[in-house]
């Protein structure tokens, strides 16, 4: 489906929606879509420096390097929450990325789960704002 297609089928939906009933429901749940659609987009996430240069980039600023997928609900929460704190990290893309799929699966039992995040020599799946957010003020305090 690629990065823009689930973000694209919204964007129709929402359209279509909008031209078989514009009523005022349909005005809230179209506006609805076009969020979600936003918030699914890859203009919420960075572009991937893929992995290899997503680790050297991670260790060059002393930040936590999340490895992400679009769609990933947990993904997008973890980003979110980054954002309204302005946290930086390096994220790099496992589904535009062998190696950073590699990279996941060798730390999860072969499993592709995500976010999984690395930092200062430990690792997490799925790991708690709070704990990326320490990692990010460990970072600063460098």
């Amino acid at each position: 489906m690629g990065r823009w297609g689930g973000s694209a089928a919204l964007l129709v939906a929402a359209g279509v929606m909008l031209g078989s009933d514009p009523g005022p429901g349909s005005v809230v749940l179209a506006a609805l879509m076009v969020l979600l659609a936003y918030l699914l987009s890859p203009l919420l996430f960075p572009s991937s420096p893929g992995d290899a240069a997503g680790r050297k980039r991670g260790r060059e600023q002393g930040v936590p390097v999340v490895y992400w997928r679009p769609g990933c609900h947990h993904c997008l929460k973890l980003r979110l929450g980054l954002l309204a704190t302005r946290g930086r990290a390096v994220w790099v893309d496992i589904s535009s990325d062998p190696d950073a799929l590699a990279r996941v699966r060798s730390v999860n039992g072969g499993d592709a789960t995500v976010p999984t995040v690395f930092s200062r020599g430990s690792v997490r799946t799925a790991p708690s704002l709070r704990w990326v957010r320490v990692q990010l003020a460990g970072a600063r305090g460098r």
